[in-house]
């Protein structure tokens, strides 16, 4: 079984420097906490305790080309060497934006920035302005980015939450105060009664969601759900905003407003687009993003369309062709549905959603879940002894239950992967409710 001593003394000496050892809070309360990597190549990371370890991390979901691509480190090569930040406009910024505003349905238009925190934002910002109304409806377990003024019931305890027909805001850190929410209300999803009634009060500026609850679970929009709620922002002149920047290029190459065939007002993207490098972009009708440049809405950032991160996005998004969603969905699906045999080999009960490049799995529940308050309910104590089981094992996934694929996770890599799920279901199994 693999140690991480080395990982964890430097993390403590490093928090001499480093608050906590680590640059960002989504990083913390690991089983056996924060590692420490030397590189990356394909399906795996290497640690500075000389583990190999699976990984299906991928970056939170940035990776879906593996570690260190060779066309993506080419692209950046030549890039670093023409330059690195202008100040002014490059070609290959043009380049990535028309692959960008050819694949996906809604981008008629669009801006680069650096997160998907930062394009959150900017939506919200351009939607006030088009409608001249301020309020953001959002949903439970969605999450736009980290801001104070849209980091509410990201992953409410069920006590803080309120009854489901008019849940509460609920803070995600301390330093928020109910001002910080001015002019945002929360729903549950996939409840289309609930969004039709608020939206019908008139003065919603934008909806706000995950077309595929990505963040918390895996959660598909329930049959009409998403044709409905686009219905209902057009009958009162509310504007849609998908978030994809979980969904985008990992439920296919048009994102997930392609797969499931609703196209938004506005869309955000980031992590895959550029298979790790700080790219994001905001797209969406021309007549909403021209808004940036002649109806006086702000949008800036020094680092925007930086060249080496296009470079990156330009190479990325060139890989990401019909066959490599085919050959990939291959190895994500069998992946997925070994896992679900080895459960059910081992009595475990769980419920193994989503997609082929992106699944969840939740320990203790008897149905998949169609909202943040069905998924609360899972056992996610359980599901942490069984991810810490199998980073023990040499396979490192996310505590939350998330399991991103990439392109490297052959069949060799999902062999390896099952065989240590069969060791870590043995070892947790007895630990488990019946």
């Amino acid at each position: 079984m693999l140690k991480f001593e080395e990982s964890a003394r430097i993390i403590a000496s490093e928090s001499r420097y480093v608050a906590g050892g680590v640059n960002s809070n989504f990083r913390l309360g690991m089983g056996h906490g924060p590692l420490v990597f030397t590189h990356g190549e394909g399906a795996y990371l290497y640690d500075v305790d000389g583990n190999k370890i699976i990984d299906y991390y991928c970056g939170m979901g940035a990776m879906v080309l593996g570690h260190s691509p060779a066309g993506v480190q080419a692209a950046v090569k030549q890039q670093v060497e023409k330059g690195i930040l202008f100040a002014g406009q490059s070609p290959v910024e043009y380049e990535a934006a028309r692959i960008i505003c050819e694949r996906i349905p809604s981008a008629e238009r669009l801006r680069f920035g650096s997160s998907g925190s930062e394009v959150a934002q900017a939506a919200m910002r351009l939607t006030r302005a088009a409608t001249g109304r301020r309020t953001i409806v959002k949903f439970e377990g969605h999450y736009h980015g980290w801001f104070d003024n849209i980091l509410w019931s990201t992953a409410p305890s069920l006590a803080d939450a309120g009854p489901a027909e008019d849940p509460n805001l609920v803070q995600g850190s301390k330093g928020q105060s109910m001002a910080d929410a001015e002019g945002l209300d929360v729903l549950q999803w996939n409840d289309l009664a609930a969004v039709e009634a608020r939206l019908s009060r008139g003065d919603v500026a934008a909806v706000l969601m995950e077309a595929a609850m990505c963040n918390q679970g895996a959660i598909s929009p329930m049959p009409g759900y998403l044709e409905g709620v686009q219905a209902a922002c057009r009958k009162y002149g509310t504007i849609l905003i998908f978030d994809e920047v979980i969904t985008g290029f990992r439920l296919g190459q048009k994102g997930a407003q392609g797969r499931f065939n609703v196209t938004p007002d506005l869309s955000i993207f980031a992590k895959a687009i550029a298979n790790g490098f700080p790219v994001a972009a905001i797209v969406g009708r021309a007549d909403l993003m021209d808004m940036f440049a002649t109806g006086g809405v702000l949008h800036g950032g020094t680092f925007n369309s930086q060249p080496v991160p296009m470079a990156a996005m330009v190479a990325t998004q060139q890989a990401l062709t019909p066959e490599h969603y085919e050959r990939t969905s291959v190895y994500g699906t069998r992946l997925r549905e070994g896992i679900k045999s080895i459960f059910a080999e081992t009595g475990i009960k769980a419920q193994v959603t989503g997609y082929e490049l992106m699944f969840h799995i939740g320990f203790g529940l008897d149905a998949p879940a169609r909202n943040y308050r069905d998924l609360a309910h899972a056992d996610k104590a359980g599901y942490a002894r069984f991810a810490g089981a199998l980073l023990r094992q040499g396979v490192r996934v996310l505590e939350r239950g998330a399991w991103f694929v990439s392109s490297e996770h052959n069949d060799d890599v999902v062999d390896k992967t099952l065989e240590a799920v069969r060791v870590a279901a043995r070892e947790v199994a007895p630990t488990l409710p019946a």
